[in-house]
């Protein structure tokens, strides 16, 4: 299927967002269902979008750096003026 990307995807992928949270009216869903069976790009947008926001909630775990690994990072970034104690 041929169609404008510049438009028309613009103006979908813009909702794309409402879309993955369900908070787009019906007729938009429709509208943009129908837009991706037809624009792979489209699909690879909506699907990397999803699979990252999965990828994020799945990730529960924080990760707990050592000390002096996060030092050589603060310090490295220039960032360790952070580290010191407030005075």
């Amino acid at each position: 299927m041929n169609h404008d990307h510049s438009t028309s995807c613009k103006d979908l992928l813009s909702n794309l967002s409402d879309y993955i949270d369900g908070d787009l009216n019906d007729e938009l869903c429709q509208e943009l269902q129908r837009h991706m069976a037809g624009c792979e790009n489209c699909r690879v947008v909506f699907d990397t979008m999803t699979k990252t926001i999965y990828l994020y909630r799945a990730s529960t775990q924080e990760t707990v750096l050592p000390v002096d690994v996060r030092g050589r990072l603060f310090e490295t970034l220039h960032l360790d003026d952070l580290l010191k104690p407030n005075s």
